[in-house]
């Protein structure tokens, strides 16, 4: 026979509901959450919740104005208003749930809360005022003290050349109006407003590269085409010769340097017949850097000959080949060969204007290193 007490409580669990309901919003705070710091109070303290005095007309939640106030014989706890600011805009909120055992009825609050992270005080030591931080001079002097107590023979004599080398400003006062003299003269010599903007002109000028427009708006402004390749020059180049040819082999035949893979590429797509209204233009311009490497090749030779430059560039009117001696090249120093020709001294100069006189659309921006090979 079963024992009726267990089979009374057998019946009553099962006759046991459990029911959750979230609680009607009002304007009562409810519980509030508090995270104590390091120490845990006695289970005998009591917290109390105050709320601060604010105008009708301020529309701040009620829960802002909330702070907790607990204390024993030695230590107080309040609220610390911005670690519990910074905990609430972190996320960290709970919801609050009441478990009624009797019903078995659990009540969820309408809102998450956010914790008050309380901060302790000792009693015995709010009285003592708070030391001031060090100045830094406070700082260094006590650091200078150490170190000729404590510090190393290096420490020492870093310390007395430290002392050495500071400014008596009042020593200074009577001697200032003779250094601001001395300073006045001095400047007599330096360049003026007028002087610095002719030094950049010359500057400028000097650069291993064309001449450019620094006022241009437009890109194309930016090197005018006959400040790279003379006007006469321009019009001496004649494009005649690849009118007369069938094939890219026997265009890029025609020109003076054709081991550049840049141009030959570049030939085989202007030099076509159907290549567009710009063809005559686009095609001195790859004949004009053709000779530009062509030329630099010929002189960078130990057995280069002068004489034999208009050979070799044979196919240039000789007004071209006049102006790229004169420009690219310079007498050389040499008690042997005074009257010969030697590349100019920056080299790199008749590397700068095929850059700038390279055909418009077909700029190669595919990073390929080959972009001019001579």
């Amino acid at each position: 026979m079963s024992d009726p007490k267990s089979t009374s409580k057998k019946r009553k669990r099962d006759h046991e509901q459990s029911t959750v309901t979230v609680s009607s919003s009002n304007h009562v705070p409810g519980p509030l959450l508090a995270i104590y710091p390091a120490i845990q109070p006695p289970a005998s303290i009591s917290f109390k919740p105050y709320s601060r005095k604010r105008s009708r007309s301020d529309g701040s939640n009620d829960a802002e104005d909330i702070f907790i106030v607990g204390e024993t014989d030695q230590v107080e706890f309040v609220t610390n208003e911005e670690e519990s600011k910074r905990a609430a805009e972190s996320g960290c909120r709970y919801i609050v749930a009441l478990h009624n055992k009797r019903t078995g009825a659990i009540s969820l609050l309408p809102s998450s809360k956010s914790p008050h992270v309380l901060q302790r005080t000792v009693k015995a030591l709010k009285s003592i005022r708070t030391a001031d931080a060090p100045t830094t001079a406070v700082y260094q002097q006590a650091r200078t003290t150490l170190g000729e107590t404590f510090g190393t023979k290096k420490a020492k004599a870093a310390i007395r050349a430290q002392e050495r080398n500071k400014v008596d400003v009042n020593a200074m006062e009577g001697v200032m109006d003779y250094v601001m003299e001395g300073i006045e003269k001095g400047a007599e010599g330096l360049m003026t407003a007028g002087m610095s903007q002719e030094a950049k002109e010359a500057a400028d000028n000097n650069r291993l590269i064309p001449p450019f427009s620094a006022t241009a708006t437009e890109p194309d402004g930016v090197y005018p085409l006959h400040n790279i390749i003379p006007e006469n020059e321009w019009k001496a180049l004649s494009t005649s010769a690849f009118d007369e040819t069938t094939s890219d082999k026997e265009r890029i035949a025609l020109l003076p340097h054709s081991r550049s893979q840049w141009i030959t590429a570049h030939m085989r797509v202007w030099g076509k017949p159907n290549s567009g209204k710009d063809r005559k233009k686009n095609l001195k311009l790859l004949l004009y850097i053709s000779a530009l490497l062509a030329f630099r090749n010929a002189v960078e030779k130990r057995d280069f000959n002068p004489d034999q430059l208009p050979e070799r560039l044979s196919v240039l009117p000789n007004i071209v080949v006049d102006g790229l001696i004169s420009r690219f090249t310079e007498k050389a120093r040499s008690s042997t060969r005074s009257v010969a020709l030697m590349a100019c001294t920056h080299g790199d100069q008749g590397l700068a204007p095929p850059f700038c006189v390279h055909p418009p659309g077909v700029v190669d921006l595919t990073g390929n290193s080959n972009f001019f090979t001579p």
